[in-house]
């Protein structure tokens, strides 16, 4: 099981998007975890065990502390394209974060 943590400004408007790369994850067959949660708790989930980290476009400013905090534990990291997360395309981001851990 892939666990993917998307991280945003409060958690809140990911949530669409995690609906849809979890629709598009079952079409493939593959099986993920996929939640949404404000960018402050990313210490936390990294700590509660996540396989990958996607950044939200609106807290890209983050990216940097992201990668210190994330490199500590082994987990890639980074920012969803900002095309994508607004058109809500769930299978873009899914394929995006399942190249990103190989």
């Amino acid at each position: 099981m892939i666990k993917i943590a998307l991280f945003c400004a409060a958690g809140m408007s990911t949530s669409v998007l995690v609906k849809k790369m979890k629709e598009a994850a079952e079409k493939k067959g593959i099986e993920v975890e996929i939640e949404a949660y404000p960018e402050s708790t990313l210490s936390a989930k990294l700590d509660e065990g996540i396989d990958i980290a996607l950044l939200g476009p609106q807290v890209r400013f983050k990216i940097n502390s992201a990668k210190e905090l994330c490199s500590k534990k082994n987990v890639p990291v980074d920012v969803i394209n900002s095309v994508d997360y607004g058109m809500m395309r769930g299978e873009k981001v899914l394929d995006f974060a399942l190249k990103m851990i190989g």
